[in-house]
């Protein structure tokens, strides 16, 4: 007898992609007139119209490509970054690193302040809180400035959002906003990023709470003037006081942030435009994310945002080749930045990833550190069959974003025991323990959404690369969202340093997983939510 089929097998064998793709095309046809808020719960389960994530295709290690020692290989050990992406020479002295909620706040309010160009800021929403209306307060008390220093003012403010986090509630992001905008119209352009895949019948039922699992913009980048931060952290109250993550200020690295501000322009004309009475418009000749073909909106969007990243590639190429043969100085460092959106066909930090992690031979150490731990497959993969040593860092449940949250997203930190759990058990069946370390981030009254990761060289007691920004290496990062990060390689010491403290700081404050931490009590995790833990991978 043949052997019984799981029930997620036998549900993607009825949903073939094919019949997904009809389903929208009906949908479009239906309600592509139709934008209405509110609807029903089983749309929860629109994860099993979705393909799974397809098996990785083996990626063969090039010769020489792992191995260097030390730091004074680095230039050769990474260069191949460059033949993706564009690849910016910036002085290490320039770049330093955040370590608080408080400090990435205060930085970005002072930085605001003294702005006199541009300030651009993209994330996936703005809260409706004290201290996020300080924030808007900054940015008004600049745009006031310019507006009397000068008959034509210099500053001009730009905000990338996501459409569907942002309109959530009757006080959200865009009501925060709306002052400014009707206040300083020919400064201020807000843009409303609308997935493409939300859209027909989906669009329509799908309750508004959960509407934003389709897929979101999730870029946090924060500009101004020629200083940048990357950041997986939002613009909300928690992400300022105490809920862990990520910053990097770049300092005075013009190439970096004109790359970033053509990038988050870029996203913006293919988005929604708050217009100053709260209506949303696309630009002139744009195609519609949810009204118009699809196909015809990822081409477009996609067109739009590769000739922002081919532009830099090319000139980059060219400044990098002219300056090899001149004296270095202080530019000892590389940033390389890396996209991924493939909704829109673009998968270029997915490439990026998987080459690293694929060159991290036995001669290395990768701490890894996600809010999330929802490896991809082809991560997984990668991971549990390189020679690297990693210790991967994520929360623990008490610390998860969703803990204590009501329905079924207060199912969500168990459901990440659980992936934890399976993740472990497959470390321990490959005998891959002494490799493979899974640590918890424990904190009393605060959250984790730290992610990125740094890697180690033997013999090297500081990390020479790391990335870092929005995406969590989980199946929504690569497949569903718009994210952007860098990596960044370096000879600088001090950085180094910089790197090394803030590794050290966040696996201070974990404790190392073993057997005995999933047979505590308080990481049982039902049945119920074993068998929607695939959903919740594909979606949260």
């Amino acid at each position: 007898m043949a052997a019984p089929m799981s029930w997620r097998r036998l549900v993607h064998s009825m949903y073939t992609p094919a019949i997904a793709g009809v389903f929208t095309r009906i949908s479009d046809r239906l309600f592509r007139a139709r934008d209405r808020r509110g609807g029903s719960s089983v749309l929860l389960l629109a994860p099993l119209l979705a393909e799974a994530d397809p098996a990785p295709r083996h990626v063969s290690r090039p010769a020489g490509s792992a191995g260097a020692q030390g730091t004074d290989g680095l230039c050769t050990h990474f260069r191949w970054m460059a033949e993706h992406v564009p690849a910016f020479r910036v002085p290490g002295a320039h770049i330093h690193i955040l370590s608080s909620p408080d400090q990435f706040y205060q930085t970005m309010k002072a930085r605001i302040k003294t702005a006199k160009r541009r300030v651009v800021m993209a994330s996936l929403y703005l809260g409706t809180g004290q201290l996020e209306q300080e924030l808007v307060d900054c940015m008004e008390e600049a745009l006031q400035r310019s507006h009397n220093n000068s008959h034509t003012p210099d500053l001009k403010v730009s905000v990338l959002l996501d459409y569907t986090r942002g309109s959530r509630g009757q006080i959200n992001s865009r009501t925060m906003l709306l002052p400014l905008l009707q206040r300083f119209t020919s400064q201020m352009r807000v843009s409303l990023y609308h997935t493409p895949d939300l859209r027909g019948l989906l669009r329509l039922l799908v309750p508004q709470r959960f509407n934003e699992t389709i897929g979101v913009q999730h870029i946090k980048v924060y500009l101004f003037d020629d200083s940048i931060i990357i950041s997986g952290a939002n613009l909300s109250d928690s992400y300022f006081t105490n809920r862990q993550d990520r910053y990097v200020l770049l300092e005075n690295c013009s190439e970096v942030a004109d790359f970033f501000s053509d990038l988050v322009e870029a996203v913006g004309d293919v988005s929604l435009q708050l217009q100053p009475d709260d209506s949303v418009t696309m630009l002139e000749g744009m195609v519609h994310p949810y009204r118009g073909n699809r196909q015809d909106f990822s081409v477009a969007a996609r067109d739009r945002i590769m000739e922002v990243m081919n532009t830099a590639h090319v000139r980059q190429g060219l400044v990098n080749s002219s300056e090899d043969s001149e004296d270095e100085g202080e530019e000892d460092t590389w940033v390389f930045p890396l996209v991924q959106m493939k909704p829109l066909g673009i998968q270029v930090d997915e490439q990026v990833t998987q080459r690293l992690l694929t060159d991290a031979g036995p001669d290395s150490t990768v701490f890894l550190t996600s809010g999330y731990f929802n490896l991809t497959r082809a991560y997984m993969r990668l991971v549990l069959g390189a020679g690297a040593s990693y210790r991967i860092l994520t929360a623990s449940p008490e610390v998860n974003g969703f803990f204590g949250a009501k329905g079924v997203a207060g199912a969500i930190p168990a459901a990440y025991i659980h992936i934890a759990k399976q993740f472990y058990n497959q470390v321990c069946r490959l005998g891959q323990q002494e490799r493979i370390h899974l640590h918890e981030y424990h904190r009393s009254q605060w959250t984790f959404h730290a992610k990125g990761l740094w890697y180690y060289l033997q013999g090297q007691d500081r990390p020479c690369l790391t990335l870092i920004g929005s995406p969590n290496f989980g199946y929504r990062s690569v497949h569903r969202d718009l994210e952007a990060q860098i990596a960044i390689v370096t000879d600088n010491e001090e950085l180094q340093s910089q790197l090394q403290e803030e590794q050290e700081r966040l696996y201070q404050r974990s404790e190392e997983v073993s057997d005995s931490t999933f047979e505590r009590p308080d990481r049982h995790v039902k049945l119920w939510v074993k068998l929607v833990t695939p959903l919740i991978k594909n979606f949260f």
